[in-house]
This record gives structure tokens, sequence and C-alpha cells, in this order.
């Protein structure tokens, strides 16, 4: 019995598929199948099982994997003594949804690296349904992005972090450009152009197109909200758009804004963790640095200037998914 076997199982009971543990761990799918088949095969139980409404525990499946996400949790803690013994920096492992990743945490982590020491700090992609399960099996210490609720979020904390308004954007030449109280009904026949965050259901664009019902061949989906925003400049349809992020082109005329009603819609970024008393000391320390005038600076910046894709900070950036 391994680790990387519990993780596997741990996750794929959580996310309920093991596309969903696969995306989690960075791994492929037939990496997760093996791992769970080899623990399988020792255990002596099937602890996991196909049913047509998706994944289903067995009896000892159900009674085991409280156990198992103790033990991973353990080995973390374990690793982090072990690295905080020898002098090593303690590890700050970041999740985010995408237009997040993209635009606000890297100025985020660059200050906070700056007025921190012996913290090495990651950033990772995730969707929000995932971000429950990443906490909880401590592959993330911390998640920006919606705000987590339900049943799997028991446990965790998810405190505001940044306000922000959603508008829609479009090129000049759009002919929606110069009408006046555009109805949201009348986008569902657009050309939607979105980051990959518009494509998870449970994020804010994800749930706006939902309620539209937007078609999926209306949908185009590119790697970053930046190469979104930039095919809208083309005249290529529409796009969701952060209005502080947005503002730089706004200015420029390179896109306008759409006189879209009731926006732009005034949303919250979150931030969740463990809950205060388990939290490690370098997730304590980022979260007295996000209530500081210098965080929520490094957040608002709207000069275009930091998309993940360009900007460099002093950290090790990686992508999970």
């Amino acid at each position: 019995m391994t680790l990387t076997q519990l993780e596997a199982f741990v996750l794929v009971a959580r996310l309920g598929s093991v596309k969903a543990a696969a995306q989690a761990l960075g791994v492929s799918e037939p990496a997760v199948s093996g791992a769970l088949a080899a623990l399988r095969q020792q255990l002596g139980d099937p602890l996991i099982t196909k049913t047509p409404s998706g994944m289903s525990l067995s009896a000892g499946g159900e009674r085991f994997v409280g156990i198992a996400s103790q033990i991973v949790g353990l080995a973390a803690e374990g690793e982090s003594v072990i690295r905080q013994a020898q002098g090593a920096p303690a590890r700050l492992r970041v999740a985010a949804t995408s237009t997040v990743a993209e635009f606000v945490v890297p100025p985020l982590l660059a200050a906070f690296a700056a007025r921190t020491t012996n913290i090495e700090t990651t950033l990772g992609v995730s969707e929000s349904a995932e971000m429950a399960a990443l906490l909880h099996e401590r592959l993330a210490d911390v998640c920006f992005g919606p705000r987590l609720s339900g049943e799997a979020a028991a446990g965790l904390t998810s405190e505001a972090m940044m306000r922000y308004g959603l508008i829609v954007v479009a090129s000049p030449a759009h002919h929606l450009a110069h009408e006046a109280g555009i109805r949201w009904q009348a986008l569902a026949r657009e050309d939607w152009l979105v980051a990959p965050a518009g494509m998870d259901p449970s994020s804010e664009v994800g749930m706006l197109m939902a309620h539209l019902h937007v078609p999926a061949e209306r949908v185009r989906v590119f790697p970053n909200q930046a190469a979104a925003w930039a095919a809208a400049e083309q005249g290529a349809g529409v796009a969701p758009a952060i209005t502080h992020l947005v503002s730089r082109d706004l200015d420029r005329g390179v896109l306008c804004r759409l006189d879209v009603a009731s926006t732009p819609v005034q949303l919250l970024w979150y931030v969740s963790t463990l809950t205060v008393e388990r939290r490690p000391p370098a997730v304590a320390a980022l979260m007295r640095f996000l209530a500081t005038p210098e965080a929520m600076q490094s957040m608002h910046r709207s000069d275009g200037a930091v998309p993940a894709s360009r900007f460099r900070p002093p950290v090790y950036v990686t992508l999970w998914s």
C-alpha cells in the first residue's frame, strides 16, 4: 500500500471520477486506474465501483476512505516537519481558477515573496469543483476562486478576498456596440469567447452561460483570458470581462463595454483554506498578508501588464491541470 495509491483512491472517491482525480494529480487516467487496481488487489475489496450515475463506494470503501484521507494528511504534515528540521523553505501550494491565476494571484504572490523569507510558493490552475478535495488531501494549501460550500467544504473556511465587477466586452465594430439596454437573453445568440474558467459549470461565467442556454457551438475556449479578449478585439464575438482588469483596453478604445442590463454584475472572489486551527504557518502568514494595503493594491492592478503567460514572479509556478 503506497501513498500514491491512497491519494488516487481518496480523490476518485471525493471527485467522483478517475478523470477528475487524474486532473487534480496532474497524471494520466491509466496511472490513477492502475494505482486504484493495485490497492483493490492488496485489500481484497472493490472499494469503488461504476454505476449508471457515476461512482459508488463499497461498504469497505465507505469505511476506508476516511482512514486513507487521514494517512495522506499525516504524510503531508510529516513531510513539512522534516523540511522544517532540515531548514528547507516551507511549501505553500496555491490553486486558483484560470482567470484569478492569470491576473490576480501572480502579482499577489510576488508581493508576498518580497515580504517573507523561507517560503516556497507554487501556483496551480484548478476548477472550483476540485478545490475542496485539493485542500482536504493537502494537494493545495490555499485556493482562490468562488466560495466553497456544501458537504465537500466541511472543515474548510472561505473568506471574501476581493470584490469585482463582471461586464461583457466586444470590438467597437461589433453590431451591438452602440445598442442601449441589451437584454442578457439577446447575448445567447452571440459567439462567446471565454477562458477555461468559463467552462467550469460552478464558475460565475459558466453558470451565466448555462442560465442563458448558450449553445455549445457558440462557445470558443481560449488558453487564457487575455487571448479571449484579443479575439474579441478582432470582432470574433463577445467576451465576459472583469471591469478593472480590462479598463486599460476600454480606455484605449480597442474594446468597448456592451450596455447589457444590470451590469456590471457585482461578485466576490474568495480565499479558501483549512480551518484556522489546522492551517500551517505559511498559510497563516499569507492570510495575514492578504489583509494589508499592499496585497489589495497588487490584486487590483489594472494596467494589463501581469497575465500569467508573461509575468515572471520570484516564485516557482506549476500548473496541475
